[in-house]
C-alpha cells in the first residue's frame, strides 16, 4: 500500500490526545505499508529491509496513545493483522499461544469454549491486537486483580523476528521476554504471545450514584479491600460522569453526582448494592455484561473516558499517573489550584501486591506551560506519573533506561531500523 489516504491512516494512531504530541507527529509518515499473512511473510520483509536499510514499524490495530506505532523515520509500516491464529490453550492452565495480529475480542471468544478469559485488557479490547498490547500497553481491565502487564506471571513466552539480513525467529520464554515487553517494537517483530489466562467469570456491570465525590472516593478506595471478586471499579467525577454515552437502559446522572462503575462477579452484586448503601452510593443500574445493550460499561474506563470526554472537549487533554495516598489531600490540593481546568478519574490497580488508585485526570489545554506546571505539582505531592506527552519508552514509563531493552536491540535489531527514536537508550548510550 502507498496511497497518500492509505499511508496517513496506517502512520498514526491516538496519540492526538496530546497537544504535544500532535505537533510533533504531525509530519510523520510512512513510505509503503505492507500486511504479511504470516510469519515467513514478516522475515522477508524485516530482511529486505535490514539489507536495505530501510526503518520498520510494527503496528497493531493503532490505539495507542503515545504515538508508538507511528514512523519517526518513514520507511516501512508493518501492520500484523493478518497473523490472527489461536495456535493452542493447554487444557490443564489455560495458557494461549496466540499471533500477535488477534483482537483481544476475538480471542477470548476463542478462549470461551475452554472456560478461559484474559487476565488484562485495555478499554479498546474490541479493537486492539494482543501484540499491540504487550509492545505499547501497560493494563487496563482487570489490572484491579492482576496488576501490569510487566507483573511476572502474565507474559510466558514470544515467538520473534529479528531485524537482520537473514532473520532468525526466535522462542524466548520467563525472564528472557521481558526486554521486548512494553518496548513499542523498538527491539523485536513479536509474531506469536503465550500468555497466562483466567477462569472466565459472567462479569455483571454495576453503576453507582455519589452526591458527594469524598464518599465515592472512601468507596473507591474501600472496594477492592473487600472478599469480593471484582474486574474493575473506576470512578467518573460529576463533569465526566455527565459527558459519557451511557448504557442502554442506564440513567443519566443528576447534576454534580458522580458515580462508580463496577465489574464484579454474580455472586457480588447483592453483596455489593448495600455495602455500597452504606457509604451513601445507590445502585442506578445493574446488568450481565453478557447482555447488555449499548455502549458496554468498560467503554466508559480507562482511556475510553478520556476519548469520551474530548469528543465534546476536544480543547482538552490529560494526564496518568499513580496517586499518593491518603488520595484526599491531594486531589484536594490539585483542586484548589485548577478548578473547573481539571477533573478527576481514578482506576482501582493492584500495584506491587496492594490495592491503589491510578488517575487518568483531563485537563484544559492552556499550553505547555501550564502542563509542565501541573506535572511538577503531581510529582512533589508524590505521584508518580507516566507521561503520555512524550514519544520514548523510557520518558512515558518511569523515566530510566532499562540496559536490558538496549542490549536486546544490539543483539535482534544491531542496525537499529526497528521503530528508529522510540528508544532513548539506543541513541544515548548507542
Amino acid at each position: 500500500m502507498s496511497a497518500p489516504g492509505e499511508l496517513e491512516k496506517r502512520s498514526t494512531d491516538f496519540h492526538g490526545f496530546s497537544p504535544v504530541l500532535r505537533q510533533l507527529l504531525a509530519h510523520c509518515r510512512a513510505q509503503l505499508a505492507v500486511a504479511p499473512r504470516d510469519r515467513e511473510e514478516v522475515a522477508i520483509v524485516a530482511g529486505a529491509c535490514a539489507r536495505h536499510g530501510v526503518p520498520l514499524t510494527v503496528r497493531g490495530a493503532g490505539t495507542g496513545n503515545y504515538g508508538q506505532c507511528v514512523p519517526l523515520a518513514g520507511g516501512v509500516v508493518v501492520e500484523m493483522g493478518g497473523l490472527s491464529a489461536l495456535r493452542s490453550v493447554e487444557a490443564a492452565t489455560g495458557v494461549v499461544d496466540v499471533e500477535a495480529g488477534c483482537l483481544l475480542a476475538d480471542l477470548d471468544r476463542k478462549l470461551a469454549p475452554s472456560g478461559r478469559s484474559l487476565r488484562l485488557a485495555p478499554s479498546t479490547w474490541r479493537t486492539a491486537t494482543v501484540g499491540g498490547f504487550i509492545a505499547g500497553g501497560s493494563g487496563g481491565v482487570g489490572s484491579l486483580r492482576w496488576g501490569f502487564l510487566r507483573d511476572p506471571g502474565h507474559l510466558l513466552g514470544l515467538e520473534v523476528v529479528t531485524m537482520e539480513p537473514e532473520p532468525r525467529v526466535l522462542r524466548l520464554d520467563g525472564e528472557a521476554c521481558d526486554p521486548l515487553n512494553h518496548a513499542y517494537g523498538t527491539n523485536g517483530i513479536l509474531t506469536a504471545l503465550r500468555l497466562a489466562t483466567a477462569e472466565a467469570v459472567a462479569w455483571w456491570q454495576l453503576v453507582a450514584s455519589f452526591s458527594e465525590a469524598e464518599r465515592a472516593l472512601e468507596a473507591a478506595r474501600e472496594l477492592p479491600s473487600t472478599a469480593l471478586l471484582l474486574q474493575e471499579v473506576c470512578l467518573l467525577e460529576a463533569p465526566l460522569a455527565a459527558a459519557m454515552p451511557w448504557p442502554t437502559g442506564c440513567p443519566a446522572p443528576e447534576p454534580g453526582e458522580s458515580r462508580l462503575l463496577v465489574l464484579l462477579a454474580p455472586d457480588a452484586v447483592p453483596v455489593a448494592a448495600p455495602w455500597l448503601a452504606s457509604r451513601e452510593g445507590r445502585v442506578v443500574w445493574r446488568e450481565p455484561e453478557a447482555t447488555s445493550k449499548g455502549v458496554p460499561l468498560r467503554e466508559l474506563t480507562w482511556n475510553h473516558t478520556t476519548l469520551h470526554w474530548r469528543a465534546r472537549h476536544p480543547d482538552w487533554t490529560y494526564l496518568q499517573m499513580l496517586l499518593p495516598q491518603p488520595e484526599g489531600p491531594f486531589l484536594d490540593r490539585l483542586r484548589a489550584r485548577w478548578g473547573d481546568n481539571l477533573h478527576w478519574h481514578l482506576e482501582g490497580v493492584r500495584q506491587g501486591g496492594a490495592c491503589r488508585l491510578a488517575g487518568l485526570p483531563v485537563l484544559r489545554d492552556q499550553g505547555i506551560d501550564a502542563l509542565q506546571e501541573l506535572m511538577a505539582q503531581c510529582e512533589d505531592a508524590g505521584a508518580v506519573l507516566f507521561d503520555p506527552h512524550v514519544i520514548t519508552v523510557e520518558d512515558g514509563g518511569l523515566g530510566v533506561i532499562d540496559a536490558a531493552q538496549v542490549a536486546c536491540k544490539r543483539q535482534l535489531d544491531p542496525a537499529g531500523l526497528l521503530n528508529p527514536g522510540k528508544l532513548r537508550g539506543w541513541w544515548q548510550e548507542g
